[in-house]
């Protein structure tokens, strides 16, 4: 072999390595972003995870605290001898945030009491003045007023917001009242005729200036942990809910 075909054989083999070389590390960088892409993937789900973990609503417990219906001081939720902390839910039956306030975090208010962990106190009002929703709002807590029985209250309380009307159209109609109200295993005979007459709709709306005037509310949801309202992020997410009153507790 002569110089000229050694000199070339060898800028050949030199090709080909070079080729090789560059082979190898696109390999290496196409396994390197494959892999950064999965850890990103894995820490975004991950990141997910724990939020959603967040915002998932509790298992409901076996039974519910003792419930106490008095007319000018809410509905108390507690067991006997518990006092504190005490949990002030003000809530509006028409109030669209008020639905999602029970759908997410409704069964934490029922646990805590029922095992003893805080005094959980509803208090029912009428914030909106425009038609249709003041007298929607009126309607649903006069006739949740006409319910003296605790356990059936709670029953007609989450049957209310589960049927919560939207907020453009007449809702919570008389019929529908007493029909949900015998739907929950009210069997009172005064109930649909204290329904039917809105006999409680006067102190509905009484209840509901003077609450509001008192507690300066803002609006509903509102929830205040031993006197002190509680942020919206907290209240809307059990777990930081439930860990906010255990805290309060100590």
């Amino acid at each position: 072999m002569g110089k000229a075909e050694r000199d070339k054989s060898a800028r050949e083999k030199i090709r080909e390595q070079q080729a090789a070389d560059r082979a190898r590390e696109k390999r290496k960088r196409v396994v390197t972003y494959a892999t950064v892409g999965i850890v990103a993937v894995a820490a975004v789900a991950a990141g997910w995870a724990w939020s959603a973990s967040k915002s998932t609503s509790e298992e409901a417990g076996g039974s519910l605290a003792p419930v106490t219906v008095a007319a000018d001081a809410g509905v108390t939720m507690a067991n006997a001898g518990v006092e504190k902390p005490v949990v002030d839910i003000f809530e509006d039956f028409q109030c669209p945030a008020c639905q999602q306030l029970e759908e997410v975090s409704g069964t934490t208010f029922k646990n805590l009491a029922a095992e003893g962990r805080a005094k959980v106190v509803y208090h029912p009002i009428t914030i909106f003045q425009e038609e249709p929703t003041h007298s929607n709002s009126i309607r649903a807590g006069a006739a949740a007023r006409c319910v003296a029985d605790g356990k059936q209250w709670i029953a007609f309380h989450d049957k209310l917001f589960k049927n919560q009307p939207s907020e453009t159209v007449e809702g919570f109609k008389i019929d529908q009242l007493v029909s949900w109200g015998k739907e929950v295993g009210i069997t009172d005979p005064a109930f649909e005729q204290c329904v039917t007459s809105q006999k409680h709709a006067a102190t509905q709306q009484a209840y509901s200036d003077k609450t509001n005037k008192e507690q300066n509310l803002q609006g509903t949801p509102t929830v205040k942990l031993n006197g002190v309202e509680m942020d919206n992020s907290v209240i809307f997410s059990p777990s930081e809910l439930r860990d906010a009153v255990l805290a309060a507790a100590k």
